[in-house]
């Protein structure tokens, strides 16, 4: 009795060619690999940490409770306290943190900025009563509504 396919074959692991399937394998791969080390988290217990750098060299990580407080523990655990590795470790987030604090406190200004030219809006509807600026004669138009 002859097979009608050639059922499940044994893939040969090579670098692959395409880029556009090289991608997506590594898309469909990482995610999965991310998948069993929740799986594995939530079934044992276990601290897991995982980090995979994309044929584009984007970091992506997975760490249960997360990255850092695997990573801590376990530079705490095999090196001495003044380690140049845990320091390096330190000094990596401590650049990440500051960078993040940079981020924000300028997300913060534009937010104060625009509420200031909310109010601003707002103030110059209510004194133009009931009727628009454009409506308003130009004579009465400031040098703002002008503009």
């Amino acid at each position: 009795m002859e097979r009608k396919n050639k059922g499940r074959l044994k893939i040969v692991m090579t670098r692959m060619s395409k880029e556009s399937n090289l991608l997506v394998t590594f898309s469909k791969r990482c995610s999965g690999l991310f998948k069993e080390a929740s799986e594995l988290c939530t079934l044992c217990g276990a601290e897991i940490a995982i980090v995979v750098f994309s044929p584009g060299k984007k970091a992506f990580s997975f760490g249960h409770p997360c990255v850092d407080t695997v990573v801590d523990g376990f530079l705490s655990q095999n090196s001495p306290p003044n380690s140049g590795s845990l320091q390096l470790v330190k000094a990596h987030c401590n650049a990440n943190v500051s960078k993040l604090n940079l981020q924000l406190t300028e997300a913060l200004d534009m937010l104060e900025a625009e509420e200031k030219r909310g109010e601003e809006l707002n103030k110059m509807r209510k004194a133009s009563g009931d009727r628009c600026w454009w409506e308003a004669p130009i004579s009465e138009l400031g040098l703002q509504q002008l503009e």
